[in-house]
């Protein structure tokens, strides 16, 4: 990875979605090697994570026009991280706005900029829907399940096909569920497992499929400077998935006990989803429970990252316990 960093050294970056868990991440490590860094946020962003860092600010909506226009005056580098707050109250033209438009836009200020080298487009393994073979690649076939995952599919179906028409430089990569330092996702599981159980809704496996943060990133950088990885797409996980019960069973040596597996059914949890969202929709309240957390209980996602690691000679260096201690 060093000779891929020396490779951002004084060279202008702009990263959307620079507050996000993700976004930070690729910062910090921009700047470690040197870059030029300029960010997209709103003016209710919290900034603090990246207070230490030297970073041009553009204020405003990842979608304004205006914004990106000032943003991406000579620009060597995008990350298009940036995405929407996956929301049960959130409308898919908002989805739009944030994965589709945005790309749409920017794409099209940078085409046929001479300094202008990669544009990094971050989509989602999501696009692939419930896995229904043992490993699913990039070729497998789409089936996106909510309005985030379809306007991920829509963004970069479309940065592909202009890409083609135009010539344009890309990337894209397909992260699996992200981890690490500062996630807030897991949360939940070491709750639980400190109370020394681990719950398991339905009679499924519960496969999940990981990425540690800090390999997430590497593969970003990777795909935006490798000549064999213009115009391709990439899925970016961990060499292996695990199920949802050995995570709890995992976190639980993390922090020293042993968490026992409660299954529940998982109809009366769908039910009072149905409920929350027929009360908290139409006062634009979050619902507390939603049928897309339900249903993470339901779905086996397992995938083959062997294309970055050939292609890009990508080796994920992070195990699943390296953020729990």
């Amino acid at each position: 990875m060093q000779e891929v960093l020396k490779k951002f050294k004084d060279q202008t970056v702009l990263v959307t979605g620079a507050t996000g868990f993700t976004g930070q991440a690729l910062c910090h490590k921009l700047a470690a090697a040197g870059a030029n860094l300029r960010c997209i946020a709103r003016e209710s962003s919290d900034l603090s994570g990246l207070s230490n860092l030297d970073i041009t600010w553009i204020h405003g909506d990842v979608f304004d026009e205006a914004v990106l226009t000032e943003a991406a005056k000579g620009v060597h580098y995008v990350f298009h991280v940036a995405a929407a707050f996956n929301e049960e109250k959130a409308t898919d033209e908002d989805y739009r706005k944030v994965h589709v438009y945005s790309t749409q836009i920017l794409a099209k200020l940078l085409l046929g900029r001479p300094e202008f080298k990669r544009f990094l487009h971050v989509s989602t393994v999501g696009v692939h829907g419930h896995i229904e073979v043992d490993r699913a690649d990039e070729t497998y076939r789409f089936a996106p399940g909510d309005g985030y995952q379809r306007t991920k599919l829509e963004g970069e179906l479309w940065l592909a096909e202009f890409a083609k028409e135009n010539n344009f430089p890309y990337s894209i990569v397909r992260p699996t569920p992200i981890y690490g330092p500062g996630d807030k996702r897991l949360l939940k599981f070491f709750k639980m497992a400190d109370r020394g159980f681990t719950l398991m809704l339905g009679s499924g496996k519960g496969m999940y499929h990981l990425v540690h943060v800090e390999d997430l990133v590497n593969v970003f950088m990777l795909a935006a400077t490798s000549d064999k990885a213009a115009s391709e797409i990439f899925i970016a996980a961990a060499d292996e998935p695990i199920s949802i019960i050995e995570m709890g069973k995992s976190i639980g040596r993390a922090i020293g006990k042993t968490p026992r597996t409660i299954r529940l059914p998982i109809w009366p949890f769908f039910l009072a989803a149905d409920v929350s969202k027929a009360i908290c929709t139409p006062l634009g309240i979050q619902p507390p429970i939603y049928r897309r957390r339900v249903g993470f209980y339901t779905k086996d996602r397992q995938f083959d990252n062997s294309k970055v690691r050939t292609m890009l000679n990508y080796e994920s260096s992070l195990s699943l316990l390296t953020c729990f201690k």
